[in-house]
């Protein structure tokens, strides 16, 4: 039997940190949320997930400090990382860009609001991709 894969979800909103948590859970996966990025360097160091879902727009670090940190850990630079974000439409609003997120070597990105099945399906691919 193969044991569960565990995710960690990274995010300001308490309340989207559940909702994405209601989701994941529906599958055979272990689920941690971290509130901000200081707290999503913590779990990620302590609890080594399988793959980390990462919010972009976040007061103190943002998503992708937070992904170039975790890169340049060599116990954690194996996780795929899944950016998350509403980046789209704040787009216009920062200096932040997408490429950014690709040159520090995020796995995939996708909007907000998401749909709960698609959210399992990319989730579900980067999991397989890992172990293949």
């Amino acid at each position: 039997m193969q044991s569960q894969k565990r995710i960690l979800v990274v995010d300001d909103d308490p309340d989207f940190l559940e909702a994405v948590r209601a989701v994941l859970v529906s599958q055979p996966y272990q689920v941690f949320t971290a509130l901000g990025g200081p707290e999503g360097l913590r779990q990620a160091r302590a609890q080594i997930p399988d793959l980390i879902l990462l919010d972009i727009i976040m007061p103190e670090l943002d998503g992708f400090e937070v992904c170039r940190r975790l890169k340049e850990d060599a116990a954690l630079a194996h996780i795929p990382i899944m950016m998350i974000t509403s980046f789209s439409e704040k787009y216009m609003e920062t200096s932040l860009s997408l490429s950014q997120g690709l040159t520090l070597e995020a796995d995939d990105f996708i909007d907000k609001p998401l749909v709960p099945a698609e959210l399992l399906l990319r989730v579900e691919k980067l999991l397989h991709r890992k172990t293949a």
